[in-house]
């Protein structure tokens, strides 16, 4: 098997904080150990004046206020699925971290639901598509879907 498709397995984390909408912090049940994690293959809008802010309101045409209103929404949603004291697992492919350290992983719940996979069938995150993950075919066609029902997001506005 080769790297691109190597796939690793982490248990015994617990949720510490909801960063934003694609973004949360751990802890390692065993030793304390705390880190961020970016939910690989998703992207939800930022809620906070930043350089992505600029970018998603020039590739979307969308104003940047109500970007950080929807990355509010999406943000709350998070939490609501994944609370402080959540325990999760991770699954890891490929790429471990991101540009800024954060460790890129699905993020599953104690029931064996996907975060990742919620927040965009949901409607509260896209795929996110410049860069490959095994899971971006599913992701894509769930995001047309939630747009089509006009879930989450989409039931404020058509196209984000």
């Amino acid at each position: 098997m080769d790297a691109k498709n190597t796939r690793l397995f982490k248990t015994h984390f617990k949720v510490i904080k909801i960063v934003d909408g694609d973004g949360l912090v751990v802890s390692n049940l065993f030793n304390k150990e705390e880190f961020e994690i970016r939910l690989l293959g998703i992207d939800a809008p930022e809620f906070s004046r930043c350089k992505k802010l600029s970018q998603d309101e020039r590739e979307l045409h969308i104003a940047g206020e109500l970007l950080m209103k929807l990355g509010r929404i999406s943000h709350k949603f998070l939490s609501k699925a994944a609370p402080r004291e959540t325990i999760v697992s991770l699954v890891l492919e490929g790429k471990e971290f991101d540009f800024y350290g954060r460790t890129l992983a699905y993020v599953y719940l104690p029931d064996g639901r996907c975060l990742n996979e919620m927040m965009i069938h949901e409607g509260y995150a896209r795929p996110l598509s410049r860069f490959y993950c095994q899971q971006l075919p599913l992701y894509q066609k769930l995001f047309t879907e939630a747009r089509i029902n006009k879930k989450g997001l989409f039931s404020i506005i058509p196209n984000w």
